[in-house]
């Protein structure tokens, strides 16, 4: 099987080149054929073939091209592969034109300059042979396409020329002709071009002929540029004019090794790693900025250890090659090396010299005169150097070339930010792989059948190994290595803690995961090693400043340089300002290390700092959501806590949402460590957020880990409001039979405890439940002995509520005008206490009663009020519901137009939740618009 780029887009099938008819499908196989091996996204290939502008149905007619390149290519059809999130063309690079003609016009450049030129000629020659037409000559559609074809022709161009220079070596002035002739017409801009025409017109006895080129090429750069020839051409011409024998002497071909001081074109880049997967969005981000002009072009591409840097700068490396027919150089820097032996600059820059051909005895001893010959060297060449595992800038600068055209990729675990800030780098962080691509590395290393065959493993395995690409790779070898090994053998080698580091252990030390992330570690200062350490007791999923200071018993101007020197080692991301996180494997590797090297009374005392922290910041937090709600009593923090400081509503409701993943995660660790007492209370502070945020499963979720957690302290209390809790959660749901057996806990519990307001609260819940399921007289029973309990507790903030439930029930059994006298008594006690959330279902409430009595433009005015108010405390499913209801109002009066846009809202809103109520209202917006979905 062959694939042609070089001229019209071509198959071999084995027989005869065959040509794709249509030009989308032609298309796409000239964007295949140009990323051989690489998983091209669907989305990147439908906004590339057209042009960011496809029709709707763009998708489906990719398929369906791919579809028709299967058939094309027949029993080769498994070439074109799917993978989960797009495709992949499986092609060698000697089955690629363009590959092929690459590599021999490195050979044949690389064979000129080390003076001989016929084997410069062979190889450049069959480069040559290699072209029918243009590059992509029926492709050139997309912008993808035209630049790739430009960049194709050029290098068609440059082999010519080195052809043609060549052939003149070798005593062949005709056949250089050839080429000369029809370059100098197409590219008459090239001086090199006109300087080996003048050249071989004179050498094949055509003296005038080559006069007269001169005289063409002054008159055309005269006349289109307005600059008359070099002075290298100025001087070829006179001696033309003057017949200089010099010009018909063609230089001996001799031995073909290179003078002692001669430049030698360096060929140092090692092997790539054969199944490369992904890293597509980064490629093409380094591929956008390799056309940049003004000076070296320079890459640092960061990440934590093992996470593919260098993998991906070789493959990059690879890829660009041909671009830089000066060489290629590469050094391992050995900045994070077990042993400590950091390679010095010096020493890096002796074997570079020594790599391009320098005599030992003419390189020079001190580092500044070094770099300074290395860049004398490299001035006016295209060279790509490869600075792997970097240790910090200072190592690297006396490395980068001083002049243009040179591109340097460097590596490092460490954030070289001198390197972006003084020297112009380009930075790129690597991160984890996305879920597909990691499991296309699995499915390349150990075969798409065993894969699919096991999906379930595989995932595991995926999220065991947090898709770190070498903790992948070692996991695949093994696979390889055990053909019969089931998969789900593995994944519950990774699923077990004491068996995960030796399932990912391979048989060296840098394949070896928690050995590769201990070359990190031992670079750290003290204090930033204790913190790392400290940071595996977290729970997770990240951890703000504040949190990481609690947790190390610092202050946060302590605390500051230990994080940015973690973050500058890629042992930490800040991934959000504030916030950190690092992934699965690093937080075993730093618990591992904690439970080696912290004492356990140490371990123990920043734990508690750690719930310390979230207990007291949520305390806090809760207080602004609801500053009416009993209050329960905590033990004041530790020493050494930082709790956040929280200025009003709007910031404790954004740090419960950036801290509600970390808080869930707290609570089951705090209740799977015996530190019962902070399980319930931070239960107990999440209430108000799940619940307005409509976060019922967690609720539940937390609520019964802290009922458990009460329950193995004997505290009536937390259990008593845990249950009330879980009961207002299933009812949400709709679980009536579990909200009905809490309840009556609930209730059993606050009545022995004497405890009225909660007593209230229950029967607060118990009328929500029963008006749920359509008994609102008994609501409105239980919603009146609440209001009793309140009355006799003094309660304002209660009696608010449950004026506000009672006018919902009198409405629901047609007491509309009641139920208005209910809203303005339970509205005057909101604006008496502040009470912003339960204003918020007031004014709904008040707008139900409006609506029912037909006074629709009030009923409107009231949801609009509820409205701003829910959405200030963000409250989404009372903006549901709300929404919802002014979209009905809205149809009554014949806005239709206002009445899709509420229930559009609606909608969205309630299916974020999940809720039941969504197929109701996506019913009506259906019925009022056949369009919608």
């Amino acid at each position: 099987m062959r694939w042609r780029v070089l001229g019209p887009v071509g198959v071999w099938d084995g027989h005869t080149w065959m040509s794709v008819p249509a030009g989308k499908q032609r298309e796409l196989l000239a964007i295949l054929l140009l990323h051989p091996g690489q998983l091209l996204e669907r989305v990147w290939l439908v906004e590339t073939l057209w042009d960011g502008s496809g029709p709707p149905s763009a998708g489906r007619l990719l398929a369906h091209y791919v579809w028709r390149l299967r058939g094309l290519l027949g029993h080769h059809a498994d070439r074109l592969r799917t993978v989960p999130s797009g495709y992949l063309l499986a092609a060698s690079d000697d089955e690629l034109d363009h590959q092929r003609f690459g590599q021999l016009l490195a050979l044949g450049t690389d064979a000129a300059r080390e003076g001989d030129p016929r084997r410069a000629t062979r190889a450049l020659t069959e480069a040559i042979a290699l072209w029918h037409g243009p590059a992509l000559a029926d492709a050139r559609t997309q912008p993808v396409l035209l630049e790739a074809a430009r960049r194709l022709d050029q290098q068609r161009v440059v082999a010519r020329e080195a052809l043609a220079d060549a052939l003149l070596a070798v005593g062949r002035p005709a056949d250089a002709l050839v080429h000369l002739e029809e370059l100098t017409a197409d590219e008459p801009y090239r001086e090199a071009s006109w300087r080996l025409l003048m050249l071989a017109l004179y050498r094949v006895g055509r003296r005038v002929d080559a006069l007269a080129a001169y005289q063409r090429l002054w008159r055309f750069w005269t006349d289109q540029l307005g600059i008359e020839p070099s002075h290298e051409l100025r001087d070829l011409h006179q001696r033309l004019l003057a017949d200089d024998p010099s010009l018909t002497t063609v230089p001996t071909v001799a031995a073909t090794t290179a003078p002692a001081n001669a430049w030698v074109t360096a060929r140092q880049l090692p092997t790539a790693v054969p199944h490369f997967v992904g890293r597509a969005a980064q490629i093409k981000e380094l591929s956008g900025l390799l056309d940049t002009d003004g000076g070296v072009t320079i890459f640092v591409i960061g990440g934590t250890a093992g996470v593919g840097k260098t993998t991906l700068a070789l493959h990059l490396a690879h890829r660009v090659a041909a671009d830089f027919p000066d060489g290629q150089l590469y050094v391992n820097l050995r900045g994070f090396d077990p042993a400590g032996t950091i390679m010095t600059s010096a020493e890096a820059l002796h074997g570079f010299l020594n790599a391009l051909g320098t005599p030992p005895q003419r390189i020079p001893v001190g580092l500044d005169a070094q770099a300074a010959l290395y860049r004398s060297l490299l001035s006016g060449r295209r060279m790509l150097v490869v600075l792997d595992n970097a240790h910090d800038s200072t190592q690297v600068r006396p490395l980068l070339p001083g002049a243009p055209g040179c591109l340097v990729l460097v590596t490092s675990r460490n954030d070289l930010s001198g390197l972006v800030a003084a020297d112009g780098a380009h930075p790129l962080g690597l991160d984890l792989l996305p879920r597909e691509e990691a499991h296309e590395l699995l499915a390349r290393r150990i075969g798409f059948d065993r894969v699919a065959g096991e999906p379930g493993a595989v995932d595991e395995i995926i999220t065991r190994t947090a898709r770190l690409p070498l903790a992948l790779t070692i996991v695949a070898a093994r696979a390889a290595t055990h053909p019969r090994f089931p998969l789900a053998t593995l994944a519950a080698e990774l699923a077990d803690a004491r068996d995960r580091w030796n399932s990912l252990t391979g048989d060296d030390p840098g394949s070896d995961v928690r050995t590769v992330l201990s070359w990190s570690f031992r670079t750290l200062t003290a204090g930033a090693g204790q913190l790392f350490r400290l940071l595996g007791l977290h729970p997770g999923p990240d951890i703000s400043a504040p949190a990481a200071a609690s947790l190390a018993g610092l202050s946060l101007t302590e605390l500051r340089p230990r994080l940015a020197e973690l973050t500058r080692a890629h042992l930490l991301t800040e991934h959000l300002p504030g916030r950190y996180k690092f992934h699965d494997l690093l937080r075993a590797y730093a618990a591992d290390l904690a439970r080696a090297h912290e004492p356990e009374d140490g371990r123990q005392a920043a734990i508690h700092r750690m719930l310390d922290h979230y207990l007291h910041s949520a305390y806090a937090a809760d207080r602004m959501l609801d500053e009416h709600r009993d209050r329960i009593t905590l033990v004041p923090p530790r020493r050494g806590v930082v709790p956040e400081v929280l200025a009003d509503y709007r910031q404790a409701l954004a740090w419960f949402t950036a801290e509600r993943a970390v808080l869930l995660a707290t609570v089951d660790q705090a209740a799977g460590s015996g530190s019962d007492s902070y399980a319930w209370q931070l239960a107990w502070t999440l209430t108000p957020f799940l619940d307005r945020q409509g976060h019922w499963h967690e609720w539940i979720t937390t609520q019964q880990a802290g009922l458990d957690a009460a329950r193995r302290v004997a505290h009536l209390p937390g259990q008593a409001h845990a249950h009330v809790y879980l009961g207002r959660a299933h009812a949400q749901l709709g679980l009536h039979d579990l909200a009905h057996a809490h309840h009556r806990q609930a209730h059993r519990l606050y009545t022995e405890l004497g405890h009225r307001t909660g007593h209230a609260y229950t029967h607060i819940s118990a009328g929500m439940m029963a008006g749920q399921q359509g008994h609102h007289q008994e609501a409105l029973d239980h919603t009146q002995q609440a209001l009793d309990l309140y009355l006799a507790a003094g309660n304002s903030a209660g009696q608010a509520r449950a004026l506000n439930n009672i006018g919902w029930y009198l409405i629901q059994l047609g007491h509309h005008q009641k139920a208005i006298t209910c809203c303005q008594q339970a509205l005057a006690l909101h604006r008496k206490i502040g009470h912003r959330y339960d204003d918020a279902a007031t004014w709904n409430t008040l707008a139900h009663a409006h609506d029912r009595l037909g006074h629709h433009q009030q009923a409107i005015d009231c949801f609009h009020q509820a409205l701003r108010r829910q959405r200030h405390s963000g409250w989404r499913n009372g903006q549901a519901s709300t929404l919802n209801s002014l979209g009905d109002t809205y149809h009554t009066v014949g806005n239709q137009d206002a009445a899709r846009q509420a229930w559009q809202q609606a909608l969205d809103i309630l299916d974020q939740l999940h809720h039941p109520d969504a197929d109701h209202v996506r019913a009506k917006l259906g019925a009022a618009n056949p369009q919608a979905t």
